[in-house]
């Protein structure tokens, strides 16, 4: 199979001009789309959140040359590959080294209409959203019912369906919640908080925050669940992968990083 014919596969449910849209509606920088075409017919495809040594070393005892990522194997430029101490410079060395193509689908997986951000809703238990960032294809950031329960039964639910135990709570556990907000990745900004704060969320859920914000908002009479990164988009690409695996022509499997869960 073509690495093209594979972009396709991937473009077809989110396409990078997406992720197009998305950072010149938003002011935003991304770098989606194939990142290292080395050249080769694929055998094999690894999705992976991040291009990550192990990830890397995953594909080559499989003997798979192509890893599809939701992080950019590359952001911005590179200036230096110092491989003593630069994982993400090994990472990248060894795809070349090793003949492994690299595609990277950032924020048009985010934001397609069934993306990791959607599917971050859905594993909460979501109905009925509002979406923060609409997009003509898909959006960004929801509010939506979770029906009526405790914010520590809404907290016990998150680590059994995202299968993690890095969750960190600001809020009484015994209070009542219904309805939540949430965005992929790290999504607080003054524009998804007041978002929040309009659609009457109760929770809001995300990660990477900062200080400042969680203060905010808790202050404002929002609790706030601060989840792992990896959890919070490795769930919904996991999704992704397994609706469209079947499209491949060549042996594909998801990688999961279990320590960063």
């Amino acid at each position: 199979m073509k690495l093209e014919e594979i972009y396709s596969v991937l473009e077809k449910i989110a396409p990078v001009a997406l992720s197009d849209e998305f950072c010149k509606k938003f002011d935003m920088y991304d770098n989606s789309g194939i990142i290292i075409n080395c050249g080769s017919e694929i055998n094999g495809v690894v999705f992976s959140l991040d291009l990550s040594e192990k990830a890397v070393d995953k594909a080559k005892r499989l003997g798979y040359n192509l890893i599809v990522t939701h992080h950019p194997a590359v952001y911005y430029g590179i200036k230096k590959f110092d491989l003593p101490r630069d994982g993400q410079a090994r990472a990248l060395a060894e795809c070349m080294k090793c003949g492994i193509s690299v595609i990277s689908m950032h924020l048009n997986f985010d934001a397609a209409p069934e993306g990791i951000d959607y599917y971050l809703m859905k594993g909460l238990g979501g109905e009925n959203a509002s979406v923060a960032a609409s997009l003509s294809g898909g959006g960004y950031g929801r509010v939506y019912e979770v029906g009526k329960q405790t914010l520590g039964k809404f907290c016990a639910h998150i680590g059994k369906e995202f299968c993690t135990e890095r969750i960190i709570v600001y809020g009484d556990m015994e209070r009542n919640i219904s309805k939540v907000a949430s965005f992929c990745g790290a999504g607080c900004d003054d524009y998804n908080m007041a978002f929040a704060k309009n659609h009457g969320a109760d929770v809001f859920l995300s990660s990477d925050m900062k200080h400042h914000e969680i203060s905010g908002l808790v202050s404002s009479g929002t609790a706030v669940i601060v989840m792992a990164h990896y959890a919070s988009e490795s769930y919904g690409l996991n999704k992704i992968f397994e609706k469209i695996k079947g499209e491949f022509k060549v042996p594909a499997e998801y990688f999961r990083e279990d320590e960063l869960l």
